[in-house]
This record gives C-alpha cells, sequence and structure tokens, in this order.
C-alpha cells in the first residue's frame, strides 16, 4: 500500500486508480448520493486506508478509506478520527476497523 504525506494527495492518486465517488457515512451504512446508493456494510470492502494527523491541532486527524462495493462501484470516504465511534453501529465500527 502506497504510503501518502497529505490528504489530498492521497485522494487525488486514489482517484486517478477509479475510486472516483464520494461516499458519506451514516449510522448503519455509507451512501453516495451521486448515485442514490446505500451500501450496508455486507455490500463492501475497505481496500485502503490512511490516516492523517493535522500540524496545527489535533482536531485536524482524519482518515480517509478507499471502498469498493460488490458491484463495483468504488469511492472514497473521510471521516475524522473517532468521529463515527458513537454515530454508527457494531456493524459499520467493525468494518471500518
Amino acid at each position: 500500500m502506497k504510503s501518502y504525506d497529505t490528504l489530498s494527495e492521497a485522494m487525488k492518486d486514489l482517484q486517478a486508480n477509479g475510486y472516483t465517488y464520494d461516499f458519506n457515512l451514516c449510522s448503519g451504512h455509507i451512501e453516495c448520493n451521486a448515485l442514490k446508493l446505500k451500501l450496508h456494510p455486507e455490500d463492501f470492502d475497505v481496500d485502503e486506508m490512511h490516516r492523517f494527523e493535522g500540524m496545527s491541532s489535533t482536531d485536524d486527524n482524519s482518515v480517509l478509506y478507499a471502498i469498493s462495493s460488490k458491484n463495483g462501484i468504488k469511492g472514497l470516504l473521510v471521516d475524522a478520527y473517532g468521529v463515527y465511534a458513537e454515530n454508527i453501529s457494531d456493524a459499520m465500527r467493525k468494518k471500518l476497523r
């Protein structure tokens, strides 16, 4: 797995490698608004995960997930460290671990 210095560098490279859709995190699934698509934990795989730490503040920490669905849709999910921990289902927490 490739290592990246910045979130924007990782996103640009992964988008060039086919991860073109944006996913949003919900309590029991992820969704792609552009496709009006909801994916539950059993419907997708996390291909890569990259963590980034902000230089000026610990509040700037984020994690980038490269996700592929069982039906071939590939995209990215960006979230802050630990923000999802209390807001999502156990199945989603395990999938994104």
